[in-house]
């Protein structure tokens, strides 16, 4: 493990996660099948929504990193809103892959010439957005600490 987290640096994850997410969140409104933007359909801002959990966990780990803070309550809730949402990810993940299989069922119609080419990269970018979020989970654990709040001294002023 140490090796990939030499090698998927913190700087690194962070950079390649808020790259990935932007680009993930345009397609998830693009039709593969039609090569077309449907912006319209209710269930195309889910994977938006979900992802400022994300984007609000990378900036508490981003603070509590640079601020050489402890864990607290409020970031292990919001880690495990993430993880509610890594779920989807999975989702959206082995929906991508099934869809990408679903290309030989409908060869004999037309089907527009990005569809290999584009459901390849979103199917990638989700796969490999999984796994930055793991990576994510491990750098907290290493730079910031485990949630043990039993053995902390909290100070209480009343």
């Amino acid at each position: 493990m140490k090796s990939i987290l030499s090698i998927f640096t913190l700087k690194r994850s962070f950079i390649l996660t808020i790259g990935i997410l932007p680009v993930l969140i345009v397609f998830s409104f693009y039709g593969l099948y039609t090569n077309s933007f449907y912006f319209f359909k209710i269930a195309n801002y889910i994977f938006p929504i979900l992802t400022v959990v994300h984007f609000i966990y990378l900036y508490v780990l981003w603070f509590k990193i640079k601020e050489d803070e402890l864990t607290d309550p409020k970031m292990r809730n919001l880690e495990y809103l993430l993880y509610g949402v890594l779920l989807f990810y999975i989702y959206k993940t082995i929906k991508s892959f099934a869809l990408l299989l679903s290309y030989y069922d409908y060869e004999v119609y037309e089907l527009p010439g990005a569809f290999l080419p584009l459901g390849i990269l979103i199917f990638s970018l989700h796969l490999i957005l999984v796994f930055l979020t793991f990576i994510l989970f491990f750098h907290r654990k290493v730079h910031v600490g485990d949630y043990r709040f039993e053995n902390r001294n909290h100070i209480d002023s009343w």
